[in-house]
């Protein structure tokens, strides 16, 4: 079979990225403070592309804008039906993106550009490039460093289907997990190096070290190692623990009378 090499445009444009970003703050503005940003939307849909078993979206969308349960129909959060089907809609064409990135081979280096780009901004440069009264008004905020609420949102998902993300059995393959995982928890941490980049305005000041930049390429490397990770392994296997059994002469333990070999162990 010959491997399709063929790539998609982008699956979200400009316009498609905006018209998400108005949409989340058009929930918040109807009283739905808890409503993320779209980078954490983008790193939740990440993990769930990566997840050991297929989420579906009425499991995973009232996770990420609800109150964790799966009810029918329209979540609260949405004014109308028509504006939760076009979220869904766009967030479907992005896990879509996410996981065509992910499985292909032949990307070798992350500046291909068919390569896995999670959709992170770099807060603190785009904070720093405001007149000074503006920044003045933020000080004492809290400043997100680059993908780490990318990572955040990476992380929600391990926490809350944290069953599809227990270590196998195989050493190797649970080592890989770990060292994987390791790398995306490290973005959620602070950026505390020496800023050297402005990722926002390439001309502007400094916000972020030269160590984000390569922790953030590691980062992106170990979400293709999850994805592959969780696909060669498969689905987890339930393993049901049914006491000791009966011998084969001993009488049967659901009560007929008979042996064990003539009932249920035949």
């Amino acid at each position: 079979m010959t491997q399709d090499t063929s790539h998609p445009t982008p699956a979200l444009d400009v316009d498609a990225l905006q018209e998400l970003d108005n949409l989340l703050e058009t929930l918040r503005a109807r009283g739905a403070e808890e409503i993320p940003q779209w980078e954490f939307c983008d790193g939740f849909l990440s993990a769930i592309a990566c997840t050991r078993r297929t989420i579906e979206t009425t499991e995973w969308l009232p996770m990420l804008l609800g109150d964790g349960e799966s009810p029918e129909g329209l979540l609260e959060v949405f004014e109308t039906a028509a504006q939760q089907a076009r979220f869904v809609e766009l967030a479907l064409a992005r896990l879509a993106e996410i996981r065509h990135q992910l499985d292909d081979d032949s990307v070798q280096s992350l500046e291909d550009e068919h390569a896995f780009a999670p959709e992170v901004m770099d807060t603190r440069g785009a904070v720093l490039t405001l007149p000074a009264e503006e920044q003045a008004a933020l000080e004492g905020e809290a400043i997100p460093s680059l993908a780490q609420v990318w990572a955040l949102g990476f992380m929600f998902v391990v926490e809350n289907w944290n069953e599809e993300w227990a270590s196998p059995r195989d050493k190797e393959a649970a080592q890989m997990l770990d060292e994987a995982l390791a790398c995306i928890v490290d973005l959620t941490e602070d950026d505390t190096a020496t800023p050297v980049h402005n990722l926002y305005e390439e001309d502007g000041p400094a916000s972020t070290s030269q160590k984000r930049l390569d922790a953030f390429g590691q980062a992106i490397w170990a979400v293709y190692d999850l994805r592959r990770l969780w696909r060669s392994l498969g689905p987890r296997v339930e393993t049901l623990y049914k006491g000791p059994q009966p011998g084969r002469n001993d009488p049967c333990s659901c009560g007929s009378g008979k042996k064990y070999k003539k009932c249920c162990g035949a």
